[in-house]
């Protein structure tokens, strides 16, 4: 299965479903991590990258580990980057499940040889420029003994050339182009880490690439064109012009919820860090929510906090056989969009949302409404603040704050994004609450300074209240506090 050139979103929808589907995934070097989590949690991942240099198997070794596996009869997908036909070492791999009377399928990828310069703003035809391209390899089998390559017929006769796994054999190519007749001023572009958010993009002559590439320091993986087609790049780059291009965003939600804001971050062109600084839990014990879903119909409303509180809250329901109908005659509330989505997704559209998706602008709106005597429930998280409920208080209420579930500091998966930041490759961080905050604060201890050198972004005023408390100041606050919100935000101070 060709996985496709590094952006995970690349891969093809029936390789998708192949890939959820699989016992054992045998996959390459420059593979998305997020796509061996498309793959069940039960399944074995067997990693057998090859560097330069450095291979973690062998070819033969990774030929017997597919042939064993299968032997099995296990359902398993050879995961390799871009196509696997293409100069992916497909076909020989395919070779050996045919001569072990092993059935298999091919699920082509997204190529690097056109994806990665499409990425760059460089198309391989164009009706004005070129009307033919070339792939070839730069990194020929040493065991060969000579090239293979026609230099000197290749090197004229395609409009557009595309050198794969070129980078260390760029002075190579550049000097047989030339001898073979490729004019020295012929333009040439070298693209590194294509379609990902690390992507650079060198463009000069064939006279002159090497030493800009030198300079730049450039480094494998990389795709190389020449023709004249390189010249359209000035006009129609648009991979590397997106507004949060190649920043490097820290995301400190819950391991569960990092998705959307990564997801969100990525089409911006930015490359989220996911460093998940709080677990959500439950409560040691079930029995004081168990017992007020019971008696429920005592209260005139309810009021979601957070999607925790919302999937929490139905678990709970589901446990005792009950669904949304419970609910029946009970007034719902809930902040923000996120969790009225979440509810009506439970078959529950919220009588009231406010306008400002905050504590203030919650009980701002509800004055309007008639609560004064009524019984209000409240489930959230056990480190939530008064304010609310004392609020709803003030207006007339009863209210009963009950702990859905718990906030607490999580230490899985940290140490990257701690790495990273103490290195100072970090250009944003975001807080999505106030415990991320002080979470985050805690996990760096006495270097928590360290972040003052770093952009900090909050999804509202609460949460950016919880940096002021700590002495420090949020750069970026969203002005509608949701997900989507804090992206626009981000993205707006760096176009400002």
């Amino acid at each position: 299965m060709g996985a496709g050139p590094g952006d995970p979103g690349l891969i093809t929808v029936k390789g998708l479903e192949r890939l959820r589907k699989a016992d054992v995934v045998i996959y390459d070097r420059l593979i998305d991590d997020s796509l061996l989590e498309q793959a069940c949690p039960e399944a074995e991942k067997i990693y057998v990258g090859k560097g330069r240099g450095c291979h973690a198997l062998e070819q033969k070794e990774i030929n017997l580990l597919m042939v064993s596996k299968a032997r099995e009869g296990k359902i398993v997908v050879r995961l390799k980057g871009g196509d696997p036909f293409v100069l992916g070492r497909g076909g020989e791999e395919a070779e050996i499940l045919a001569a072990n009377n092993i059935p298999f399928e091919v699920m082509p990828g997204v190529s690097s040889a056109y994806a990665v310069p499409a990425y760059a703003g460089i198309p391989m035809t164009h009706r004005r420029l070129a009307s033919s391209f070339t792939v070839i390899t730069g990194h020929e089998d040493p065991e060969k003994g000579m090239s293979s390559i026609a230099w000197d017929k290749i090197s004229t006769g395609s409009d557009t050339l595309v050198f794969l796994m070129g980078m260390g054999s760029l002075a190579k190519i550049v000097r047989q182009l030339i001898k073979n007749g490729r004019s020295p001023s012929t333009p040439i572009a070298v693209v590194s880490q294509g379609t990902s958010p690390e992507q650079r993009t060198a463009v000069g002559t064939l006279e002159d690439i090497i030493n800009l590439t030198k300079k730049a320091g450039f480094e494998p993986p990389a795709v190389i064109v020449v023709g004249e087609v390189v010249r359209l790049r000035e006009h129609l780059r648009w991979f590397d012009n997106l507004p949060l291009f190649g920043k490097r965003v820290l995301v400190t939600r819950a391991e569960y919820q990092a998705s959307e804001l990564s997801k969100l971050l990525l089409e911006c062109g930015a490359m989220p860090i996911q460093m998940p600084v709080i677990r959500i839990s439950p409560p040691p014990t079930w029995k004081e929510l168990d017992q007020i879903i019971l008696n429920l119909k005592s209260y005139g409303w309810i009021i979601f906090t957070s999607v925790n509180a919302v999937e929490m809250f139905w678990k709970r329901l589901n446990s005792m056989n009950l669904d949304s109908r419970w609910l029946s005659g009970i007034k719902i509330g809930a902040i923000g969009p996120a969790t009225s989505k979440a509810l009506a997704e439970k078959g529950i559209h919220p009588d009231y949302v406010p306008k400002i998706y905050t504590s203030q602008g919650f009980l701002a709106e509800l004055k309007k409404a008639d609560i004064a005597g009524c019984r209000v429930l409240l489930p959230r998280a056990d480190i939530a603040g008064n304010e609310l409920t004392d609020g709803i208080i003030k207006l007339g209420a009863t209210v009963k704050q009950i702990t859905a579930y718990k906030t607490a500091i999580s230490t899985k998966g940290v140490s990257q994004g701690k790495r990273m930041l103490l290195r100072g490759e970090i250009d944003v961080i975001t807080f999505t609450s106030a415990s991320t905050v002080n979470s985050l604060l805690a996990i760096l201890g006495q270097e928590w300074e360290v972040i003052k050198q770093v952009k900090l972004a909050c999804i509202g005023p609460n949460t950016a209240a919880a940096l002021t408390h700590k002495g420090l100041k949020a750069d970026i606050v969203a002005a509608e506090h949701t997900i989507p919100g804090l992206v626009e935000a981000i993205e707006q101070h760096f176009k400002g």
